[in-house]
C-alpha cells in the first residue's frame, strides 16, 4: 500500500471487523476516516449483476471528471481486464479477501496516471455479496488531474490479503502478474479471452490477456 488513504481505510476496516470476516456496513463511522473520505467509495450490486458506485469521494470523481454515483465500477476497466476483475471481486465478496490493485489510467490525449485502489468486504443485510468498501488514489497526482478524465484503465498489479493469513510472508507475492507479450492466447467467438493454464511464482494460474490470476493464496 503506497498511499496514506489506502492504509487509513484498510487499518480502520481491519480494526472494525475484529475477529469477524467483515464488518457490518452500519458499523462504519465516516468521522473515523475523515482524512480518507475524498478517496473512499462504496459499491453496490445491481440487478444486472454489476457493481455500481453508491458513494464516491471527490478525489475519485475528479479522476474521471464526473460524478460517479450510480455509474458502473465494473465498466471502468478495459474489456481485457474485466474477467480478472470479476475473479477479484468474487475473492472479496465470497472469500472475504482484501484486494489491492494498481492500474494505469489513460486520457483522451494519452496522458497517463498511476492509481491505487483497495476493495474490502462489508456485510449488508447479513451478506457480503452486495456491498464493497474501497479507496482509490492517484499515486502521483499530475497537474491535469481533474481536468482530463480517465477514459481507459489497465491493471498493472494486484494483490490479495486473506483474512486468515494476513501475516504470512508468502502472501506478499503478486496474485496477478504481467505475462510476456509474446505469449499466444486462445480466444473464442467473442472478444473476451479464454483463460489458459499457466504457472506464475510456481503456482497454478489462469491467464487472461496480459494478466495471470493465481488460484488460492492461503496456506
Amino acid at each position: 500500500m503506497q498511499k496514506t488513504s489506502t492504509k487509513t481505510l484498510y487499518d480502520y476496516w481491519n480494526k472494525l471487523r475484529g475477529a469477524r470476516l467483515a464488518p457490518d456496513r452500519r458499523d462504519i463511522d465516516p468521522t473515523r476516516i475523515r482524512g480518507a473520505l475524498a478517496n473512499t467509495f462504496i459499491l453496490e450490486l445491481t440487478d444486472s449483476n454489476e457493481f455500481d458506485f453508491r458513494l464516491a469521494g471527490s478525489h475519485i470523481c475528479a479522476a474521471y471528471a464526473r460524478e460517479l454515483k450510480g455509474r458502473s465500477f465494473s465498466r471502468l476497466w478495459h474489456q481485457r481486464d474485466r474477467e480478472a476483475m470479476d475473479t477479484l471481486v468474487r475473492a472479496v465478496t465470497e472469500d472475504h479477501a482484501a484486494a489491492l490493485v494498481t492500474f494505469e489510467g489513460t486520457t483522451a490525449i494519452h496522458t497517463k496516471v498511476q492509481m491505487e485502489t483497495i476493495l474490502l468486504p462489508v456485510r449488508h443485510n447479513g451478506s457480503t455479496g452486495t456491498r464493497l468498501l474501497g479507496a482509490m488514489t492517484a499515486i502521483e497526482e499530475p497537474y491535469w488531474f481533474g481536468v482530463q478524465p480517465i477514459l481507459e484503465q489497465r491493471i498493472t498489479g494486484l494483490r490479495l490479503i486473506w483474512p486468515d493469513d494476513v501475516s504470512t510472508p508468502d502472501l506478499a507475492r503478486d496474485i496477478v502478474a504481467p505475462v510476456p507479450n509474446e505469449v499466444v492466447y486462445a480466444s473464442g467467438q467473442s472478444n473476451a479471452p479464454i483463460p489458459m493454464q499457466a504457472t506464475v511464482f510456481g503456482r497454478s494460474a489462469r491467464r487472461y490477456a496480459h494478466l495471470a490470476v493465481i488460484d488460492g493464496g492461503r496456506s
